[in-house]
């Protein structure tokens, strides 16, 4: 099977990289925005790169915290509330202003074009206070390793599948996964870069970043300082 990146099946919009905003709008958030807030000072400012329909939007803002919620989709923010919300491509972004905090979560870093990848991380650095963090979202090389077709999860009604995947050259992968909901169905597709802690170092000291620590056992989670922080 030929999987064709960076797209999606099924009913209602489906935004420019794949994502089914109907699914998307059935989520809710597992944890993440505890992992934001604690490292996040109270009441203190988060620019959310690529929010989807506000999973982790809204939870933050009933913390306290002034959100600011980036999307290229304006099907994704018309969920949003509670937040001044931006439609831009992450990688155009200019605020002209700067967060305690700059969200990049998804995986959206795990992107297979180099270039993308640091539009992504420059857009993070160029947001970030002087002594603020950058947290992003990633896939370690060990489970990305350990993707097999079939896994997934199901929980309070919704079923996620990777339904195909294939290596495209080394360290480069092409998924497709299966979201069902009852009797709905939708499919998205992407590819993913593996990296190693090595590479995910070196792509945020490019883009003028350093990484401080993982933020969770799994170290999914990731901290970063702008490299001319110091404590």
């Amino acid at each position: 099977m030929t999987i064709a990146p960076n797209s999606g099946t099924g009913s209602g919009p489906i935004t420019p990289d794949g994502s089914p905003v109907e699914f998307y709008a059935m989520q809710t958030s597992r944890g993440e925005p505890e992992i934001v807030a604690a490292v996040t000072p109270e009441g203190g400012s988060i620019l959310e790169l690529g929010c989807g329909t506000g999973r982790m939007t809204h939870p933050l803002v009933e913390r306290g915290h002034e959100v600011v919620a980036v999307d290229e989709s304006a099907e994704m923010l018309a969920h949003v509330r509670g937040a001044r919300t931006v439609r831009a491509r992450i990688g155009e972004l200019r605020l002209e202003r700067r967060f305690d905090t700059v969200l990049l979560a998804s995986h959206l870093v795990q992107t297979s074009a180099v270039e993308a990848r640091h539009e992504l991380l420059e857009a993070c650095a160029r947001h970030v206070a002087p002594d603020g963090r950058v947290i992003v979202q990633w896939m370690p090389p060990e489970p990305h390793d350990a993707w097999r077709v079939g896994q997934g999860r199901t929980e309070d009604g919704i079923t996620v599948k990777l339904a195909s995947l294939e290596e495209r050259e080394p360290g480069r992968y092409a998924a497709t996964m299966r979201y069902t909901v009852g009797e709905r169905e939708w499919t998205q597709s992407f590819t993913s870069w593996r990296l190693s802690d090595e590479d995910l170092a070196r792509a945020l000291e490019a883009a003028g970043l350093r990484l401080e620590r993982f933020l969770t056992e799994d170290r999914m989670w990731v901290a970063a300082r702008p490299a001319a922080f110091t404590a």
